[in-house]
């Protein structure tokens, strides 16, 4: 095997379009820009969103809202579901509510179901419910932010 052989073929690689080049390349004279106008001029085109001096949509529409840059977006998993997963447990860590997480993002812990024994919970973040609840069956639920 040589250089030649190697695919893509020169035959397969397409030529650019030379503009400029005179009228027998189809592309002389205006290039293929058409004749005056803004387009066929360097750097041409107008700005995105530019509505040919209409009122842009951008612009016609309300503002509404806001968006909360500080918001933290947690995964939530429900007591019943984490209690189910471990069933003989003493201490669930975080890798292990990691492992039954689909998202990487952090966890909080909510009070859907029932605690019926002393277990230690390790959690990025937890509702007050779901923490009375496992302090009330012996556990301790340990927080990691604030």
């Amino acid at each position: 095997m040589k250089l030649h052989d190697i695919y893509p073929f020169p035959s397969e690689n397409k030529d650019k379009k030379r503009r400029g080049r005179g009228p027998s390349s189809g592309l002389g004279c205006t290039s293929g820009k058409g004749n005056k106008g803004q387009l066929a001029r360097a750097g041409s085109g107008p700005a995105a969103g530019f509505e040919g001096g209409q009122m842009p949509l951008v612009r016609r529409l309300p503002k509404r809202g806001f968006t909360n840059q500080f918001r933290v977006a947690y995964t939530v998993l429900n007591l019943e579901r984490i209690i189910s997963q471990f069933p003989e447990a003493e201490e669930i860590t975080l890798e292990d509510l990691f492992s039954i997480a689909s998202a990487k993002r952090p966890i909080k812990i909510l009070a859907r179901g029932e605690v019926s024994r002393a277990v230690t919970i390790t959690a990025h973040a937890f509702s007050a419910k779901a923490k009375e609840k496992i302090h009330q069956a012996g556990g301790q639920a340990v927080a990691l932010e604030g």
